[in-house]
């Protein structure tokens, strides 16, 4: 087997936006560079909303524009809406992300409006991104469970996801938002948004709160998904969805793929390098089992 299996980088933004303190702008940056140098071709850098609602993004369009980008990696923002857009748009971004969720309470207390409002929201903001010749991804949050709602209806998450991809958006990110989710339950979803997607426009997004991430993306892999969300160290978490712990880790996901016969053009080294350099900065525990044991080899 020689399937190549894209991963998108999103610890940089969806890892740090819910740590409690503030990091650096420099440290941020070597982040940054660290992931690049690890081999990623799709790496989040940030998310142009206002710093008094999420101080940990502050001067994401300034990092952006600080980066060296080489031509084979696409680095994105995420925008909440237009004004975010011509953000993105002063500092040369080529791709940026809207989020929405198919879950009503959820998209009401994470982006403060309906999932038809939302979808209004990103009228302009494609219309303008068309223009300038800039790509689209789309976030679907809750696409299993909602903290507040409880089970979502696999019919309504590939609704949803269609209307992204009918707006435009070149890849939409299926994210399982809560981390309850079991391969069965990923299965039918998956299945639900397969008959209206293709296959090649869905990534998906695992949380490892009850640690089925691996086994969501084992389960994915089987129904064809080779685009995946993972973040270093397990960093993330979402601050609407109590007791929920951080994305799957990129190490674990890395493991995972290269031991079933895929390529991920990901440097395991140079990617152990990067998670030792952020959990020190942020004076944590990396989250991710290879990495744990990877060190643990290395202490005997």
């Amino acid at each position: 087997m020689n399937d190549f299996v894209k991963i998108v980088e999103v610890g940089a933004r969806d890892g740090l936006q819910n740590e409690k303190s503030v990091i650096h702008f420099e440290q941020r940056l070597e982040l940054l560079n660290r992931l690049v140098q690890s081999g990623f071709k799709s790496i989040e850098v940030g998310s142009c909303v206002s710093p008094r609602w999420v101080p940990q993004m502050d001067k994401s369009t300034d990092l952006y524009a600080a980066l060296e980008k080489p031509e084979q990696v696409n680095f994105s923002l995420l925008v909440p809406n237009i004004k975010g857009l011509e953000a993105a748009l002063q500092v040369g971004c080529k791709e940026i992300a809207v989020f929405t969720a198919a879950s009503e309470s959820f998209a009401h207390k994470n982006i403060n409006c309906s999932i038809d409002e939302s979808f209004a929201r990103f009228e302009p903001i494609f219309a303008l991104a068309k223009q300038h010749n800039i790509k689209v991804r789309g976030y679907v949050s809750c696409v299993v469970d909602c903290p507040y709602e409880g089970a979502i209806d696999p019919q309504k998450v590939a609704m949803t996801a269609k209307r992204l991809f009918d707006l435009g958006c070149y890849e939409i990110s299926l994210g399982e938002t809560i981390g309850t989710a079991t391969p069965i339950r990923v299965r039918q979803m998956l299945q639900a948004c397969l008959d209206v997607i293709p296959v090649e426009c869905i990534a998906g997004h695992f949380h490892d709160t009850y640690g089925m991430a691996i086994a969501n993306i084992a389960e994915s892999l089987n129904q064809g998904i080779r685009i995946f969300d993972s973040s270093i160290a397990g960093l993330g978490g979402c601050p609407y969805a109590k007791g929920a712990t951080g994305n799957v880790a990129t190490e674990d996901v890395v493991y995972l793929l290269e031991q079933s016969g895929f390529q991920t053009g990901i440097d395991i080294s140079a990617l152990l390098s990067a998670g030792d350099f952020i959990t020190a900065v942020l004076q944590r525990e990396n989250q991710s089992h290879f990495a744990k044991v990877y060190q643990a080899k290395s202490l005997i």
